[in-house]
Parts: C-alpha cells; structure tokens; sequence
C-alpha cells in the first residue's frame, strides 16, 4: 500500500494537486505517519478556479499552504464514519471547520461534492471531491 501522494500521484488525475503540494512543501508532510484524511480536488476541480488563480497560488506559498490544509483532517476518516456526521464541522489541519452535510450523498460547506471515497494509503485515506475547497476568509 502506497502513502497518500505516491497514491495521488499514480491515480493521474491528481496532478495540479501533487503540484501544489510540492509548491507549499507538503509533501514530506502527506508522506509521513499520519494518519491524514484529504479531499482531494482532481485537475478538474483545479480548472473550475478562475483563470489563472491556479499559476498565482503556487506563487503564494502561505495563501496556497492555507488551502491545501484545509483539504486535510488529522486521523482516518472513511465513508461511513463520515455519514454520522451530518450537519457537523471537521476541524482541519488549516484549523478552520469543514461543514458536512450527507442527504443526496456528502457535500462539504455546502458546495462541494465528494464523488469516490475510501481510496486506503498507508498513511490514512484520500476522498476525491468535484472542488476546490476555500477556507473561510
């Protein structure tokens, strides 16, 4: 079993996040121990941004670090644990709240979708989601 970014990275779909990770440095940080729960945005979420909001994040290493965080729970957080929690807030590793809502299947803060779950790392479990996920201003 692989960690959370050799999984990433070898799905292919996840290649601006492997890129934004190692822009902000937290690779060496999703390869350790963990356990780690990331909601994880594919390329595709990546090209709903903006034009150009993608080229200016990897410049920004604090704003993109506080972004990236936000995609990530400390501890293993599978699917059906996650369905209990409807209505409530995970804190993530940003330190701000993710809101969870199940009905219709599970949407973060209202808006974004999570389309495949438990995708198990040896270091915790990768969730993809349809967005990317922006922490609270």
């Amino acid at each position: 079993m692989h960690t959370i970014i050799d999984t990433a990275v070898a799905a292919g779909t996840f290649k601006t996040l492997a890129a934004a990770l190692t822009a902000a440095g937290l690779v060496d940080t999703l390869n350790g121990a963990g356990p780690f729960t990331v909601f994880a945005p594919t390329d595709e979420a990546f090209a709903k941004l903006p034009a150009g909001t993608v080229d200016a994040l990897l410049k920004d290493v604090p704003k993109l670090k506080a972004i990236l965080t936000y995609h990530v729970v400390s501890g293993k957080v599978m699917a059906a644990d996650v369905m209990t929690l409807d209505g409530k807030t995970a804190k993530t590793v940003n330190g701000a709240d993710l809101k969870i809502a199940t009905h219709g299947g599970v949407t973060l803060n209202g808006n974004v979708h999570v389309t495949k779950t438990d995708i198990a790392c040896s270091n915790g479990v990768i969730h993809v989601v349809d967005a990317v996920l922006l922490p609270p201003a």
